[in-house]
């Protein structure tokens, strides 16, 4: 083995997102093109010597090889262990898991989360650092600055490692340690669960689904739900992550997941159903012919927490991000405890959950998270809904329409524009910015304008400001519209709408949501003329 310094030149546009570089396939499987980044990751990172990194993915099309060239790359610069998820597999849940168990420098976590994968598919990745959490834009940023000066890049010339055997085998100077990709993880989730209030639930008749969705979550629910929990064979569909993910969206939502929301609509439907997504950070709740939306998922998770072992010290705050519905917020007001709104992206949370300010966090994609690791996690989402579920004995129709009676029910609804011209989503923001400074006050039919404006948010522990971060027209009421332009897709822009309203009386808890939002539906077309500028008459994606 030798490691050898090979000459390159920049590419443009590496700069990370909201959630990592995500690229098609096809982009990263240029020459040079995976290899330049990483290089620029370790760049930033200066001296490595001793150091331990965290490596695996989603199993995504590319992440095999992705994964062997970072190990060679890893071993030029210095490392000295790498753990890497059997198969090349780790949740982005549990590369968070493992970097703050075994105290290691950051981690790489390859997946473009709930995108398409497969050849024709997308592919991502992007840096935790050591407490496990993405990094901060200070991070990315270096990171971005280093892909446009790049001239080289150093490798290993050892052949690829057997990913499928865990153990230890070295690359030059460095130990590479293959781990079991679900033990640790489900270590931690029983010290935060009680699994024996669980299998009784179970044992007792209790039925569940899980949906897999052919990603990378498949393996935890199979060992820990069906295996440790004593779920029937079967619980767990679509359990075994492929390429291409059976060619299907990984996205937990309605829309995507319509298996599992067919199962769970039927007469015979199990009591409880949920879905992760491509890199198992995301989840969907449901109950029998019931969905529950992530905004009240955190909201009831939060009123409830002390059920669980894990939280019954109680919270110290919760977090959400603005676009996220504000249900959370009523729980901290009647808990006494601080709610925090913040950006979307998970990587605002970090600095309140290592500063103690908050426990619980949320962000109404499908993903919600605690201070037990530093990103969003799906099956311990799924678990914790589990456990209310076994302590309480209720549904989870009963026990979200109680927390309605109690805090009154946030109808919320989040309508996708994607693969919009990326000039006119562009213009059609702009156009909103212009008309925010005159529009407190007017009269929109059903609603009036208390005040709109670009979102801006100062951390309140180290101070950074992040600025146009969403336009918000919030009425006197509290309703509200938030317009934003989404970092996570790969062609085109996303414009995604979020609706929210919120209604106090009981009487007026169960109407569809869709007709409960329909005078704010319009009024957000009527603002910012989103089908002239899209061209689209309607969403592509309602949830």
């Amino acid at each position: 083995m030798s490691i050898n310094t090979v000459s390159t030149t920049s590419f443009p546009g590496q700069r990370p997102g909201t959630s990592g570089l995500r690229k098609k396939v096809s982009v990263f499987q240029q020459a040079h093109y995976l290899e330049n980044f990483v290089q620029s990751v370790f760049d930033t990172l200066g001296d490595c010597a001793g150091k331990t990194l965290v490596l695996g993915g989603d199993g995504r099309f590319h992440n095999r090889a992705a994964v062997q060239t970072i190990l060679r790359m890893a071993a030029a610069h210095g490392f000295a262990k790498v753990l890497v998820g059997q198969g090349g597999i780790l949740s982005t849940p549990a590369v968070s898991c493992v970097i703050r168990k075994h105290g290691a420098l950051g981690g790489i976590v390859l997946s473009a989360s709930h995108n398409p994968g497969g050849p024709d598919g997308d592919f991502g990745i992007k840096y935790n650092i050591a407490n496990g959490g993405p990094a901060p834009e200070s991070v990315t940023e270096a990171i971005y600055q280093r892909t446009e000066a790049i001239t080289q890049y150093r490798i290993s010339d050892a052949a690829d490692i057997d990913l499928q055997k865990a153990g230890a085998t070295r690359i030059e100077a460095m130990d590479v340690e293959v781990i079991d990709s679900v033990a640790d993880y489900a270590e931690l989730m029983q010290k935060l669960f009680d699994f024996d209030a669980i299998r009784k639930l179970i044992a007792g008749g209790f039925r569940l689904c899980f949906d897999g969705m052919h990603a990378v979550s498949g393996p935890y629910a199979k060992a820990i739900l069906e295996g440790q929990l004593g779920a029937p064979a079967g619980s767990v569909i679509n359990a075994v992550p492929l390429e291409d993910f059976g060619g299907h969206h990984p996205d937990p939502n309605p829309v995507n997941a319509a298996q599992l929301i067919a199962i769970m609509a039927a007469d015979d439907a199990p009591d409880f159903g949920a879905a992760s997504d491509g890199d198992g950070d995301r989840n969907m709740i449901l109950g029998r012919k019931f969905d529950v939306t992530p905004s009240d998922s955190l909201a009831v998770l939060a009123a409830h927490a002390t059920l669980a072992p894990g939280y019954r010290a109680g919270l110290k705050g919760i977090a959400r991000s603005m676009p996220t519905s504000q249900a959370a917020d009523r729980v901290a007001q009647a808990l006494g405890i601080p709610a925090f709104e913040t950006p979307t992206g998970w990587k605002f949370f970090g600095n309140l959950l290592d500063a103690g300010k908050a426990t619980l966090c949320g962000e109404e994609s499908y993903g919600t998270g605690s201070d037990h690791i530093r990103e969003k996690d799906g099956l311990w989402a799924v678990l914790f809904w589990l456990n209310l579920l076994a302590a309480t004995g209720k549904s989870v129709e009963a026990l979200v329409s109680e927390h309605w009676a109690r805090f009154g029910r946030n109808y919320y609804s989040r309508h996708d524009y994607e693969g919009v011209d990326t000039h006119a989503a562009n213009e059609l923001m702009a156009s909103l910015r212009i008309k925010l400074a005159t529009m407190a006050g007017q009269d929109l039919g059903h609603y009036v304008v208390d005040f709109a404006d670009d979102f801006s948010y100062t951390d309140p522990v180290d101070g950074s400001v992040a600025q146009q971060q969403g336009v918000r027209i919030v009425m006197t009421n509290g309703s509200r519209i938030v317009f934003r332009l989404s970092g996570t897709g790969t062609e085109g822009a996303t414009l995604r709408v979020y609706l929210e309203r919120y209604e106090a009386d009981p009487e007026f808890h169960h109407l569809p949501t869709q007709q409960a939002l329909y005078p704010l539906i319009l009024i957000a077309e009527q603002v910012a003329g989103i089908a002239d500028w899209t061209g689209r008459a309607h969403p592509t994606v309602t949830t």
